[in-house]
């Protein structure tokens, strides 16, 4: 289950690249437009930071703003940033050791074949994508 940390991490990056031409955005705009505490943002965003997929400047004129373009992002990769492994079961995540069961395991063809399913679906989508489905929904929807 992706928490809201991952789901408002997608937030924040989709506003960052909706208002992109307008350089740095400030953190308390972002939280305004989001309707999501600036508190909760600072924790979210300094991971995205960390991982180098925004850029924060402090100042006057400060804020964050992408490090590439929209469609340079899956949405795969920040989701994982924020949430960590996105496999199911522990013996599938990418620092998991060699199982003893894994020849004789008779669930996990059905695992990998679940794991695969979500990665695919998470970086086949781009940031891009997002924006331009969020372009053609109706304004009341949220």
């Amino acid at each position: 289950m992706v928490s809201t940390k991952g789901r408002y991490a997608l937030r924040v990056m989709l506003d960052l690249a909706e208002h992109a031409d307008e350089g740095f955005i400030p953190l308390k705009d972002i939280a305004l437009r989001q309707e999501v505490s600036k508190k909760y943002l600072e924790i979210i965003v300094r991971d995205l930071v960390g991982g180098k997929l925004i850029r924060g400047s402090s100042g006057k004129g400060g804020g964050y703003r992408l490090c590439r373009r929209p469609q340079d992002y899956t949405v795969g990769e920040i989701i994982e940033l924020t949430e960590g492994t996105l496999a199911p079961i522990a013996c599938l995540a990418a620092d998991a050791g060699n199982c003893p069961r894994k020849d004789r395991c008779k669930t996990l063809p059905f695992w990998h074949e679940f794991d695969t399913m979500v990665h695919d679906f998470f970086y086949s989508r781009r940031l891009s994508d997002l924006l331009s489905a969020q372009a053609d929904e109706p304004a009341t929807v949220k």
